[in-house]
């Protein structure tokens, strides 16, 4: 999608849909459609992967790709407001114009999953490329590539679940096991309550053959990987996603990195193997 020439242009995309996700408001989600056709059939993503998106006059960020490839014409990106750029992509209307570049970063290693269970970890607004990922191994050609799917996913409240109805549709599967948890629960919540990492604990997944994908706040991932630890999950066999280090997206500005790795050009998924050979500032 980048050109050699210019890997700063972006190629414009229209906003098809916006979709409140979240009781306060602050995290919608965008459906965007290529303008170009040459653009949509030069853009080949795969889960784990983000891109740049820019707002004409007010600059650009980076966010994970939010939709599978498996679902073509358009791109999903959930956006939480919290910022300059992300408050004008929230003012954004069906019609409106955005900018795109990218696909950028690697991907969750899907060669090295085939065969295997995977356990799915996500926690909070860093669920948007878990959503990519699941939705990935999920599609009929694709389910058969890989072994029991079981995902954890929480949220601080009810209210801040991401995805509702597509959640409803995931606890019906019966090629998926699924499980909510919320740190403080409301009048209505019925499910799960307590943080992820004690909900991994309770689930006691196994660890042979297994693929742990953990992406989440930095608290919910610096207390996961003991749990993994004590459930004999090896660290090549734990893969973590850093999107939220991500800056330029081509390893130009520096302020990614971690040692010798800028997180946007060799990352953002590492294993912990990997990550256990840096500096710990990850």
């Amino acid at each position: 999608m980048m050109t050699a020439e210019n890997p700063y242009l972006p190629s414009p995309m229209r906003v098809e849909k916006v979709t409140v996700e979240t009781e306060d408001r602050s995290i919608k989600t965008f459906d965007l459609s290529f303008i170009r056709k040459e653009d949509e059939q030069a853009f080949r993503y795969l889960p784990g992967q983000f891109a740049q998106l820019s707002v004409f006059g007010k600059g650009e960020a980076p966010f994970g790709i939010a939709s599978s490839p498996t679902t073509s014409g358009l791109l999903q990106f959930s956006v939480s407001r919290i910022g300059l750029l992300t408050r004008a992509l929230h003012q954004m209307e069906q019609g409106d114009l955005v900018g795109i570049r990218g696909p950028l970063g690697s991907s969750f290693p899907l060669q090295d999953m085939e065969g295997k269970d995977l356990l799915v970890i996500g926690g909070g607004f860093a669920f948007t490329t878990l959503r990519s990922l699941i939705n990935y191994v999920l599609e009929k050609d694709n389910r058969g590539r890989f072994g029991k799917l079981t995902v954890v996913y929480g949220a601080r409240t009810p209210g801040m679940l991401l995805y509702k109805d597509e959640l409803e549709g995931w606890r019906q599967r019966n090629d998926l096991e699924f499980h909510v948890t919320v740190d403080a629960a409301d009048d209505g919540w019925k499910g799960r309550v307590g943080v992820v990492p004690t909900a991994v604990t309770d689930i006691a997944p196994t660890a042979d053959n297994t693929y742990a994908i953990v992406c989440g706040p930095p608290a919910m991932t610096r207390y996961t990987l003991p749990v993994l630890e004590k459930l004999h999950f090896p660290p090549e066999r734990v893969v973590l996603s850093l999107e939220m280090k991500m800056k330029c997206g081509i390893g130009m500005c520096g302020r990614c990195n971690i040692g010798s790795r800028y997180v946007c050009r060799d990352g953002p998924v590492f294993t912990l193997a990997e990550l256990r050979r840096l500096p710990p500032e990850y």
